[in-house]
């Protein structure tokens, strides 16, 4: 093969290189999304009350709890579509949303409140918290796994977990304008066990669909 040659052929594997897996994601994501958003209005829709509860800070942390897991985990999950990538070193972005908890739980641990505290973590919706969170996950796992599919995770069943969170946190910000519980320990409770359920699937999903 002579010079030009070789050059022409260099040219043309670039021109058909693969994309970039967070480029797939992010599209798969907006591709499921509809589906999600489909089955959070036709079973649940937004609080009557969301805009006077726009003034409780309680009910903003939750969405700062949930964006904040949905974008630490998305970030990780990149990470570890990369064959050589490990958890070490990235882990710790997975406690931003614990660190969030843990500061609101403290804030209302301070304030005089109305309800008992058992009161306030059993809240009026887990079992709603608790379906329709893995529900409204699952089509963004769908597409979560088949963004990571691009890459090449060294760790299949890890990569799925973690992109289980990722669809988890999405979701999660989807309930938490429905959801009338305001309270961190409702939210660290109901809400961590459905991502939990989201992650445990992703674990075993990932393991048979990422693994190369």
């Amino acid at each position: 093969m002579d010079t030009d040659q070789l050059i022409r052929t260099l040219a043309a594997d670039n021109d058909h290189r693969a994309r970039p897996v967070g480029f797939v994601m992010a599209l798969a994501l907006l591709a499921a999304s509809p589906l999600s958003l489909l089955i959070f209005f036709a079973a649940l829709g937004v609080r009557p009350d969301a805009m006077a509860a726009m003034h409780n800070p309680f009910f903003d942390l939750k969405f700062v709890v949930t964006l904040s897991l949905a974008s630490a985990a998305t970030a990780v999950s990149l990470h570890l579509s990369r064959p050589e990538a490990s958890l070490a070193g990235w882990g710790w972005l997975l406690m931003i949303p614990i660190g969030f908890l843990v500061a609101g739980i403290t804030a209302e641990m301070t304030i005089p409140q109305r309800l008992p505290m058992m009161t306030r973590l059993v809240g009026s919706n887990s079992r709603v918290c608790l379906s329709a969170i893995p529900a409204m996950s699952l089509p963004l796992l769908v597409g979560s796994l088949l963004g990571l599919r691009h890459g090449a995770p060294a760790r299949p069943a890890l990569a799925g977990a973690v992109a289980g969170m990722v669809s988890a946190g999405f979701a999660a910000t989807l309930y938490a304008s429905h959801c009338p519980d305001d309270s961190p320990l409702f939210v660290a409770t109901w809400y961590t066990l459905a991502t939990l359920a989201v992650t445990a699937i992703g674990a075993l999903a990932g393991a048979r669909v990422l693994r190369f």
